[in-house]
């Protein structure tokens, strides 16, 4: 899912900046008139001939509005429209996961809360010197989680000490009490910002 969320995103992104490049280029050559003054031509269908015209002419604008067909039509595309980016923007946020399946014991998939699993990385986190706050997310599949951990470090704190504690220490615990082969992270560090002081 996440790669074929990736793969549409390029697309579409790759999609939208031809489109636009192609848009802003065609208005350049007609405003600064690089057609007459290079000595090229332009397809017969291309509106941009000179700095004179517009995007959309008043014939454009008024070609199709006594049609019954017209106004439902461009009413549908939009909802279309609308309703293929509304889904795009909610697919982009990614939800973490609710339960963790590890191996048991006897061969059967115990089921793991992920919330749980989440407040105990955080709270063993936060429990590691110089660490101020610590936010953690489990995403991934539910076979292959990954942890998401964002902590906010004292001015004090050596951020390479912390980080090694964190992959080493509480990671590492996480990934054996629950029984992960592997528990891929990605940790972000940010120093906590203090107001300077006067000295009186």
């Amino acid at each position: 899912m996440i790669l074929m969320l990736k793969t549409v995103n390029r697309v579409l992104l790759g999609l939208l900046g031809l489109g636009l490049f192609a848009l802003g280029g065609g208005v350049l050559l007609g405003g600064l008139d690089l057609q007459r003054r290079w000595g090229f031509g332009m397809p017969g269908w291309w509106p941009f001939r000179g700095p004179d015209d517009v995007v959309l002419g008043a014939e454009g604008r008024t070609r199709w509005r006594e049609e019954g067909w017209w106004w439902p039509t461009v009413i549908a595309v939009l909802a279309v429209l609308l309703a293929l980016l509304l889904w795009w923007l909610l697919a982009q946020r990614r939800h973490r996961l609710g339960q963790v399946l590890v191996d048991g014991e006897d061969g059967a998939a115990a089921r793991l809360n992920g919330r749980t699993l989440e407040d105990v990385i955080k709270e063993e986190a936060q429990a590691l010197g110089g660490v101020s706050q610590a936010h953690v997310r489990l995403m991934g599949r539910r076979t292959a989680p990954t942890a998401r951990v964002r902590l906010l470090l004292e001015p004090h704190a050596d951020p390479a000490r912390t980080l090694g504690r964190l992959s080493g220490e509480t990671l590492a615990h996480a990934r054996d009490s629950a029984g992960l082969d592997r528990l891929p992270s990605k940790v972000r560090l940010r120093e906590v910002r203090h107001r300077a002081q006067r000295a009186a």
